[in-house]
């Protein structure tokens, strides 16, 4: 399994708007099937793209100012961050070739 970054509210900012490299951040709940749904594509492409992208994983029932932050009103939702912003969004469910459509052009 790859290595997956847990983020609060507290180490957002540290860890994910100021990392060196894009960070793919799941925003997800133990009570939600959909994020069980995605966990396996999530950990594939954090395997995959090791060293050209790191991954996150907040959990919104503990963590409420960030999600509240970005709009995040249903889960599971990713965020594609590059330098501090906002590349990509996906809501729900997608397969891995969907989310990396949408992740790779933001990959060194």
């Amino acid at each position: 399994m790859a290595d997956m970054l847990i983020v609060t509210d507290d180490t957002f900012e540290a860890q994910v708007l100021r990392a060196p490299k894009p960070v793919l951040v799941d925003f997800w709940a133990e009570w939600c099937g959909p994020c069980r749904m995605v966990a396996p594509v999530v950990e594939a492409l954090a395997e995959e793209y090791a060293g050209r992208l790191l991954v996150a994983k907040m959990d919104v029932d503990e963590n409420r100012e960030t999600p509240a932050r970005y709009g995040i009103y249903g889960i599971p939702t990713l965020i594609l961050f590059k330098d501090g912003a906002e590349a990509t969004r996906f809501i729900g469910y997608r397969p891995k070739e969907a989310m990396e459509d949408g992740i790779v052009p933001y990959l060194d």
